[in-house]
């Protein structure tokens, strides 16, 4: 058995007789095993329990949402922005229209159907959409959680338990800055990355407008 080094010459490990490669390789390979714990990961730290809202009125909850600000996420990477449209349907249930608005104006939509998770008060529903988005499996405990909501239904928190998304919505393109900096202080206090938040350049659609209503610091003398 022979390895081609560098300008013909070979290998070193081709002159090794066979017993002792198979020991190297054997050594080798043990060295990636769990039992070899230098090189094994740490264990997750898992997340203490996600708080929702004590309940939600779905008919209240209805209707058009703008996104305000999200966690990145792989399923909307070439969104600009986008808009959720829920319906409450009789059987208790909620239709879930998401539209994606890209660049150049190109748009796509996908509908889905959000069930209520039994005892959260609507609080946590499990969204389930078509096409192979339905092969994906909904977790029983819900993937779509309510952290945060107006008493008047003008915006809204969502997360998920394991802290991979996030999403800030509200009635309007925008939400008054006060208002974005206590939820993202609220989501910073609950264990979510916010320094991943969206650029504010690139939010939907306003979000780096939203600076114009926080208040001016005045320079001492002026």
């Amino acid at each position: 058995m022979f390895l081609i080094g560098k300008g013909g010459r070979c290998c070193q490990i081709a002159r090794m007789k066979l017993p002792s490669l198979l020991l190297l390789l054997i050594s080798g390979v043990l060295c990636f095993l769990p039992s070899c714990r230098s090189l094994s990961p740490a264990p997750a730290v898992p997340h203490p329990p996600l708080p929702t809202v004590a309940k939600v009125d779905l008919a209240k909850y209805a209707g058009s949402w703008f996104e305000v600000s999200r966690l990145p996420n792989f399923f909307q990477k070439s969104c600009v922005r986008s808009m959720a449209e829920y319906t409450a349907l009789p059987d208790g249930t909620v239709q879930v229209r998401n539209t994606c608005y890209k660049a150049k104006g190109r748009t796509s939509s996908v509908t889905g159907t959000a069930t209520p998770v039994e005892g959260s008060g609507n609080a946590r529903l499990k969204v389930k959409f078509g096409g192979l988005a339905s092969l994906a499996p909904v977790p029983e405990k819900g993937n779509y959680w309510v952290i945060a909501l107006d008493p008047q239904y003008r915006w809204a928190m969502v997360g998920t338990p394991d802290r991979k998304f996030l999403w800030m919505l509200a009635r309007q393109p925008q939400l008054p800055y006060p208002v974005y900096l206590q939820l993202k202080t609220q989501a910073k206090s609950l264990g979510f990355d916010i320094t991943r938040l969206l650029p504010e350049a690139s939010a939907p659609p306003g979000l780096a407008a939203l600076r114009k209503t926080a208040p001016r610091k005045t320079k001492p003398g002026a």
